[in-house]
Order: C-alpha cells, then structure tokens, then sequence
C-alpha cells in the first residue's frame, strides 16, 4: 500500500514541537531546492549537500551547481553548502551493465540510493540529526521508492531519514514560482546522459512536463 509521505513530514514536525534540529539536505538542483528550502528552514537548521554524481557532463554539473549556490545566496548565510567534489566516476560504475534499463528502472534505482548513501554518511560524521533530499519535489521521480532507500539507511547509519514528498500541497508548482522569480536556470533532463538521450528522442521536458495528477500533489 502506497504510503502518505506528506502526512509523515507532518508527524516530525509536530514530534518537534518548534525544536530545531540540523538537517543534511542532498540538493540535486537549484529548481528544485527552491520550495525544498523555504519550506524546511522554518523547522530545521539546514546543511545542503550538492552531490550528484550523476549530472553529466561535467560543464552540465557546474552550471547546476552555480544556480545551486545563487538560491542559497538568498539566505543570507542561514543555509550553509557542505564541499563536495564531482564524482562522476561513482555513477559511470554503477551505470555498468544498466546501460539499457529505461529512465525510472534499476539504473535510477541504484543512482538515488548512491547518492542518498553518501548523504547519509556525511550526516553521520557530521552529527546531524536528520538527512533528507530534494528529490521527491518532482513529479518524475518515485517518492515511495525514495523514500523506502532513506528509511534503510537509517537503519544502517544511525541518522533520522525525514520522510518526504515535497511535490504535494502544491509544492511542484510552488517550485516552479520561485525558479521564475528567481530567474533561475532550469535543465531539461534529470541528469545523466541516459536522461537527455531519452528526452531528445521523445521530445520531453522535464520542465513542463509536471503536474500530471494534482488530486495527488495536494493531498
């Protein structure tokens, strides 16, 4: 049964009771961790980690990384960004023998665990107490997936996994707001070569492409 992930966020928040807590934030775009953002810095001291071992090519990573750090600049200091250095080779090993899996298979499966893991790691040695991503804010990616990955590394790292799915309550649309107003650069494929293949053969735009259930989104 599919689980309300929305309503488990809203479990922690009132479990915290105005207590703030640190939290390590996996960014994997400035689009998306626009609403990501707004949203949790009213609960939590917030870390971002920009790893994304998966963003390719390279040039593509840093261009990303750079809208990444102008939303932060929003903040004023408040967030803080956790040094994290490209790790393209991380993704190209786990991308071997997946090569012909379609985009949302085994090959995204492995991709979101990787980088969740490393989230989770570098909350464990930094003593956060939570860790979380940006991920589930769109509509393109499986947030019971997701978030069955956080739950189990919680397990095997010892740190809290905030169960999300940020794309409700129209937090999607609300992302898309801000990346207007911020005048942010938005991409068209998720991140790996395999994602812009997809979207130059079908036509995609992972832009525009949203809101398809928004009985969903707002529940």
């Amino acid at each position: 049964m599919k689980q309300n992930y929305q309503m488990q966020t809203d479990g922690v928040m009132t479990e915290l009771n105005g207590s703030r807590k640190r939290l390590l934030l996996q960014s994997c775009c400035g689009p998306c961790s626009s609403y990501v953002l707004e949203y949790l810095s009213q609960y939590f001291d917030l870390t971002v980690l920009y790893y994304n071992p998966n963003i390719q090519p390279r040039a593509e990573y840093d261009k990303r990384l750079f809208w990444m750090e102008q939303v932060l600049s929003r903040y004023n200091g408040a967030v803080e960004i956790m040094p994290c250095d490209y790790d393209g080779a991380a993704f190209e090993a786990l991308a071997l023998g997946l090569e012909a899996e379609p985009e949302g298979g085994a090959r995204c499966t492995k991709c979101f665990e990787l980088r969740l893991r490393e989230t989770a790691k570098r909350a464990k040695e930094g003593d956060f107490d939570f860790f979380c991503t940006t991920l589930t804010v769109s509509p393109h990616k499986d947030e019971q997936r997701i978030n069955a990955l956080g739950f189990a590394l919680e397990k095997e790292f010892g740190v809290r996994w905030l169960p999300s799915d940020f794309k409700k309550r129209e937090g999607y649309k609300r992302s898309n707001e801000l990346t207007r107003t911020y005048g942010l650069y938005r991409q068209n494929y998720c991140g790996c070569l395999f994602s812009r293949s997809r979207n130059e053969e079908t036509g995609g735009d992972e832009k525009n492409d949203g809101l398809r259930d928004k009985n969903a989104e707002n529940t």
